[in-house]
């Protein structure tokens, strides 16, 4: 117990630290920066793409097909 007390203690007596080095820029930047909103966005796009063409690719298209064909054959 008295290990992790010492370890908060010392995490929080950083952060203060931190903020009083920074004048307390630390607070007002806590968001993400335009370069990683374009990196985020390009992280994305490419991730769909390649999403895309493995449904479009022959083999999970078929299968996909034929799933749908069973579900619309079932009997209720």
């Amino acid at each position: 117990m008295g290990r992790m007390v010492r370890a908060r203690l010392r995490a929080l007596v950083c952060r203060v630290r931190a903020v009083r080095w920074t004048g307390g820029a630390a607070r007002r930047d806590a968001g993400m920066v335009t370069s990683e909103y374009a990196m985020g966005i390009v992280a994305a796009v490419a991730f769909a793409v390649v999403l895309y063409k493995v449904v479009t690719s022959g083999t999970v298209s078929g299968e996909l097909e034929r799933i749908v064909k069973q579900a619309l054959d079932a009997r209720m």
